[in-house]
């Protein structure tokens, strides 16, 4: 019960020890810094209501953690109405700006069905005829028409189609066809069957008095006239560069209906000589080939037909006019 009373200095000291005095004597130091850390760790920032209670002080090392940066769109009026102006330095994002390209959705393919093709590269017809006749009343086709449907007509049809913005396919689909019939008449019975493949050469001059094979080289025809009509019209060939075909005026001066050359062995019929060796005859190799050849020198004709009823015709005397 001693110790009950003892003083705020401590205890009363017991009679004989010196040990235990110097116990007390060490002891008021001890308690002054257990007061004094208490006191510097009250400092800290936070509150604290004793030393147990404080998280222990967080001190800046080169290995603590790097605080977070404030969001730099905070600022004092983060819980009101934003400002109109965005701040200069750091705007606020477009609504529409997007650094991610737009996305490109490929056109939705056309349901509607091609139309269907009445003509094309190959085809033989009446109807071809027809196309090639309404397509030369416009300029598009420069030939007589033939009913055969080849590269000349394709090119036709496409010139046609390049020119009406429809699809240049160079073949005669139905709204090439539709739109063509709207823009050219029903052609003639002489449009449609032509006396040669292509358009017969205004006469020259000298064509124009008398009775004259009158021959283009310009247009490959063959015109029978008399008196400046013309009678009957045919399709020529003439010679090669190594073997041209004179130019200028003569006469016929000798028919051989069956004849046969000398020089090169072969069949002449129905030839009409005018200049030397040089004669108007049917050629079979003409008719055959096409323009993909060339006769010695002679004016080759491909319609038999026709060259026989012009021998039966003509007369040693006509004139024979070959022109430019």
């Amino acid at each position: 019960m001693a110790n009950a009373s003892a003083s705020p200095s401590g205890p009363a000291p017991r009679p004989g020890g010196s040990r235990s005095r110097s116990r007390r004597v060490n002891a008021v130091p001890i308690v002054s810094i257990v007061a004094l850390a208490a006191l510097a760790t009250a400092c800290e920032p936070g509150t604290a209501t004793g030393a147990q209670d404080a998280p222990p002080p967080v001190r800046a090392t080169q290995a603590a953690a790097p605080t977070a940066s404030p969001s730099p769109t905070a600022s004092a009026t983060d819980d009101a109405k934003p400002p109109t102006t965005p701040s200069p330095t750091t705007p606020p994002p477009s609504p529409k700006a997007s650094t991610a390209a737009p996305a490109r959705t490929a056109p939705a393919p056309s349901t509607a069905p091609a139309p269907r093709v009445l003509m094309r590269t190959g085809s033989q017809s009446d109807q071809v005829r027809e196309l090639q006749a309404r397509l030369r009343q416009i300029g598009h086709f420069g030939r007589n028409p033939t009913g055969y449907y080849g590269s000349v007509t394709a090119d036709s049809v496409r010139s046609f189609q390049a020119k009406r913005r429809l699809p240049v396919t160079g073949s005669a689909d139905e709204v090439t066809w539709k739109r063509l019939l709207a823009m050219t008449r029903v052609p003639t019975a002489a449009e449609l069957h032509p006396p040669t493949e292509r358009p017969v050469a205004t006469p020259d001059e000298r064509c124009l008095k008398g009775r004259v094979l009158c021959i283009s080289k310009k247009s490959r025809t063959l015109a029978w006239m008399i008196d400046g009509k013309v009678v009957s019209a045919m399709d020529v060939r003439f010679g090669s560069e190594y073997t041209p075909t004179r130019e200028g005026v003569f006469e016929v001066f000798w028919k051989s209906r069956d004849h046969v050359s000398t020089l090169y062995d072969t069949p002449m019929p129905y030839a009409l000589f005018f200049s030397g060796g040089q004669a108007v005859h049917y050629s079979a190799d003409f008719a055959a080939n096409g323009y993909g050849g060339a006769s010695h020198g002679c004016v080759n004709v491909r319609d038999k037909k026709k060259v026989a009823a012009l021998f039966d015709q003509v007369k040693n005397g006509d004139k024979v006019v070959v022109s430019w």
